[in-house]
């Protein structure tokens, strides 16, 4: 989509990933007055149109390259550059996301928990899908890639059994995960949002989804590509 100054709010804020971030710490309303162009609703909040206007060309700049890494052949790049794609592409990803989604998935279960009771369980669940999973991306950095680092430096036995002894668990809590995102999706009724759900909840469960998808490729990268790196080596 290409954004121009009389682009409506809300069609922004359905293309561009983070768009409500930004409007939000802007106080754009883009939830119950989207229907209207981005610049009127600048001027109101006497927001400077062109600042805006980078900050949107940015997000979807990020967006685009989010993309692009989903199809590279991560196979083919070396152990260091992968550890370091999978840091600030996917950690810091999931820390940012956690941090502004949790307004938006507690604000959903206040307003429409209740008539939708769903929405609480769905909070429920977020809370301990981020308590998790920000414990387990600080242990991997802390951790087992700097082990997964030394053993590719060294090449040791010693520096191999480092890395084999968490491996497991590492995996154990990638499965727990990928349990807690299908419970999510379950509850929220695949995500499918009644015709009548204003922007946020329509938004919401929109960012829920990417969090699903982005942690999914997350794993696979780690299960399937940089752990049999070193686990599956017969000769340390």
């Amino acid at each position: 989509m290409s954004i121009q100054e009389n682009s409506l709010v809300k069609d922004i804020v359905i293309q561009v990933p983070g768009a409500d971030d930004l409007f939000k710490h802007n106080r754009i309303d883009f939830c119950c007055n989207g229907n209207r162009p981005l610049n009127e609703a600048a001027a109101e909040k006497e927001v400077d149109i062109a600042e805006l206007m980078n900050r949107l060309s940015d997000l979807q700049n990020q967006a685009a390259k989010r993309q692009a890494a989903t199809n590279f052949a991560w196979e083919d790049i070396r152990t260091e550059k992968l550890i370091d794609h999978i840091v600030f592409h996917h950690h810091d990803f999931l820390r940012e996301e956690f941090k502004e989604l949790e307004f938006y998935v507690t604000k959903i279960a206040k307003v429409h928990g209740g008539d939708q009771p769903n929405l609480i369980k769905v909070h429920e669940l977020f809370q301990l899908l981020k308590q998790e999973m920000l414990e387990h991306v600080k242990n991997e950095e802390e951790l087992l890639f700097p082990a997964i680092i030394r053993y590719e430096e060294t090449k040791t036995a010693e520096a191999y059994q480092a890395v084999a002894d968490q491996v497991q668990g590492f995996e154990d809590e990638h499965s727990a995960a990928g349990d807690l995102l299908r419970e999510i999706r379950e509850t929220a009724n695949d995500y499918i949002t009644p015709e009548s759900s204003c922007m946020t909840f329509r938004r919401t469960f929109q960012r829920l989804e990417a969090i699903e998808s982005d942690t999914f490729q997350h794993i696979h990268l780690e299960n399937n590509i940089l752990f049999p790196r070193v686990v599956e080596q017969t000769t340390v």
